[in-house]
């Protein structure tokens, strides 16, 4: 199903209200993104010891993955003894302490910006003139149709009227918006569990390394163990002998 968009936005050197302001605000949208869920940072926002932010509501999502149990002890009446998870934007490895993902200290700067980001763009898109509001998907084969179901069976978007009288008419269809939020759902999830599986599998690495490392000190060990004796069988020979 090919699909165009409805109207085509301002070009570069146009100098429409918001037409300058729009890319320097899509800029600072992007330096607001969190690298979980992939939307603008809810409040409250955490920062890392590494310096990345990460929503709260992401950290402990992550942090959960990462530690199953420790939610359990928590609320069981033990005392949590905290625990580790790794930083998505840069492997960093965070330890917490007892209080988890709120002992992290919360990024007030960052919550500032996005505060006085949401009132510019607010102001901003009261200027911008009406038929320039909303990129809306228009279907090319229903020029009037707007793209607003999914069809589950072609995996494609598609418009009403290609449903009741088009080439999708047969076919299983959902509301777009639904079918989107539950793909960002599936892909948040699966993030999360990449990265809880990231950090177990560099758990077990590192587990073997220290493993291995004890090995090296047992074998080097035991080989000046066995020189010793060696020596000792050989002076008890004789003044000739050496040890091999």
């Amino acid at each position: 199903m090919n699909f165009t968009l409805g109207f085509k936005p301002p070009s570069a050197g146009s100098s429409g209200p918001g037409a300058g302001g729009g890319a320097t605000m899509e800029n600072l949208e992007k330096q607001l993104i969190c690298p979980v869920c992939l939307e603008m940072y809810s409040k409250p926002v955490v920062i890392l010891p590494c310096q990345h932010n990460l929503c709260r509501k992401c950290a402990n999502d992550i942090f959960q993955s990462a530690n199953p149990l420790w939610q359990t002890r928590g609320s069981s009446g033990i005392t949590a003894s905290g625990g580790r998870f790794r930083c998505p934007s840069c492997r960093h490895e965070v330890v917490l302490d007892r209080h988890g993902v709120y002992g992290l200290q919360r990024n007030l700067l960052v919550e500032n910006i996005i505060d006085i980001y949401r009132q510019q763009e607010s102001s901003r898109l009261v200027n911008i003139k009406p038929e320039q509001r909303q990129q809306q998907l228009m279907c090319e084969e229903h020029e009037e149709e707007k793209i607003n179901i999914y069809c589950l069976s072609c995996q494609t978007p598609t418009c009403s009227m290609c449903k009741v009288f088009g080439q999708h008419k047969d076919c299983d269809v959902a509301p777009l918006n639904t079918v989107f939020m539950r793909q960002k759902t599936e892909l948040t999830d699966g993030i999360a569990i990449l990265v809880a599986s990231n950090d177990h599998i560099q758990a077990v690495i590192s587990q073997m390394e220290e493993i291995s490392h004890t090995i090296e000190v047992i074998v080097s060990v035991g080989r000046q163990i066995m020189f010793a004796r060696d020596l000792q069988i050989c002076m008890s020979l004789g003044p000739n002998s050496q040890p091999e």
